[in-house]
């Protein structure tokens, strides 16, 4: 299905790409947008495919796959999309995918897709700033 969903990003295809989703899907895209159902989905997607990321690959690594139950899977991936000119994708670009796929009538799909921007805190600048102040001596204010 992961396959499948990166194989219709680089053709650019969203009626493809939105077939991995159940109609009620939720998206949470990276920067917070929540988006709902197959509709909101595609139209998110195509003026991105049309321009910015035309020609662009989803790169998916790292999936571990836990079943709920039999016809409910949680998954967790790591993911990037990777620029036409790029030769791989950019650290800044790499994300964490939580998705919860069911099978409905013997076929799975994904009710529930949050990608998150993968930063870790330490490298944020307030993790630096907090890292660079924890790691200085501090005076003792009780010391004459």
């Amino acid at each position: 299905m992961l396959d499948k969903m990166s194989d219709a990003w680089e053709r650019g295809d969203g009626a493809d790409f939105v077939s991995m989703f159940s109609d009620d899907a939720d998206y949470v895209v990276f920067d917070g947008t929540h988006l709902h159902g197959k509709q909101d989905i595609a139209a998110a997607h195509a003026p991105l495919w049309n321009n910015v990321l035309k020609g662009s690959r989803l790169i998916i690594m790292g999936v571990s796959i836990r079943f709920l139950t039999p016809d409910i899977a949680l998954l967790h991936s790591r993911g990037a999309v990777q620029k036409w000119y790029q030769r791989k994708p950019s650290k800044r670009a790499m994300s964490v995918q939580t998705m919860v796929a069911v099978r409905r009538n013997g076929t799975w799909q994904l009710t529930a897709f949050q990608n998150t921007r993968y930063q870790p805190f330490v490298k944020s600048l307030l993790g630096k700033v907090l890292l660079r102040i924890a790691s200085k001596p501090q005076l003792d204010p009780t010391a004459n």
